[in-house]
């Protein structure tokens, strides 16, 4: 009997999940989930205590309603990236996987990180998957074969795609037999963790998607005039969500539409639509200039400006006194 294994990252969802629902595509497989918290990788990207509680919580969800589905979850810690291959090449040698599934990350120490699992694991096939964007990287170029630079002109060829056809939404795996292994608890983080807002936060992935449903409803049609007064309940609030892989993008296109569908053509919902493809447009060019991924600025001249460093300016900067702030 073949193992899958599917490694998670920032995809804590089990609808629309491709690296899961190719795992599970063989119905005589064994089906495994294993997730590696990175605390070291994780504080050399600041990541916030917030978000790594609202990871723990979805990952305990997760565990649930992989678990109803017959398939255990592990959670591991390996502290950066580099000691996460090693721990993954152990645990598919400890559970004799012959099949990995994962989601792409675009970000350049993830596709390092990647890149070494691949020629890690010989004895094990790979299967990586265009999950956390609509059109894969390098589908959306100029006549000349190159990147787009200007957003505008890249969303409209993004959109001349989408016109010949929508990236499809799959099921989330139906129920299977558990394997005979059994995984241990879900251990605590080993990271600071801030509670969360549930208001602000959906705490579940039924959560999300109820919330998904209620904005395109109710609130896409308003975006463009609601979204710059916070005063006013204007914006998605599912950026989080988007940020840890409990939706994907092909969701919300493909609500959006439903309630919006003329979208596409400038009409209701147009302006939540380009913020869908603002967040593509940059994991597109985060692949063809990993740069972007270090601090470096795109445009190379900006890096040659010398940039004040006065404590004294920025605070009559901040305080906007005697100045004027240009916001």
């Amino acid at each position: 009997m073949a193992t899958h294994l599917v490694w998670l990252r920032t995809d804590l969802r089990i609808h629309d999940n491709l690296a899961l629902a190719a795992a599970c595509r063989d119905p005589q497989a064994q089906v495994l989930a294993l997730y590696i918290a990175t605390p070291g990788q994780w504080r050399e990207h600041h990541l916030a205590p917030r978000q790594a509680a609202f990871i723990a919580s979805h990952l305990q969800s997760l565990h649930a309603a992989l678990a109803e589905r017959g398939i255990p979850l592990w959670v591991e810690e390996a502290d950066d990236f580099t000691a996460s291959v090693e721990r993954l090449a152990d645990f598919c040698q400890q559970h004799q996987v012959s099949h990995l599934f994962y989601n792409y990350q675009y970000e350049f120490n993830e596709r390092q990180r990647d890149a070494a699992v691949e020629n890690t694991l010989r004895d094990v096939i790979c299967q990586g998957f265009d999950d956390s964007v609509l059109l894969p990287p390098g589908s959306v170029l100029t006549g000349g074969g190159e990147m787009y630079k200007v957003f505008t002109p890249f969303k409209n060829a993004f959109i001349r795609r989408l016109r010949d056809g929508l990236p499809a939404c799959v099921a989330a795996p139906k129920p299977r037999q558990a394997p005979a292994c059994q995984a241990p608890p879900l251990p605590e983080l080993n990271y600071p963790q801030t509670p969360f807002d549930g208001l602000l936060f959906a705490a579940d992935e039924k959560t999300a998607l109820a919330r998904l449903r209620a904005f395109c409803q109710q609130a896409a049609a308003d975006y463009e005039g609601q979204r710059d007064f916070p005063a006013v309940e204007g914006t998605s609030r599912l950026s989080p969500c988007l940020a840890i892989g409990v939706l994907s993008p092909r969701q919300c296109l493909h609500r959006l539409l439903t309630e919006h569908p003329a979208a596409l053509d400038g009409g209701a919902g147009a302006t939540w639509l380009n913020e869908l493809i603002w967040r593509e447009f940059y994991r597109h060019l985060m692949v063809y200039y990993p740069k972007l991924c270090k601090g470096r600025p795109f445009t190379a001249w900006t890096d040659k400006v010398a940039w004040r460093a006065e404590e004294a300016a920025l605070q009559a900067w901040q305080r906007g006194g005697d100045r004027f702030s240009d916001c």
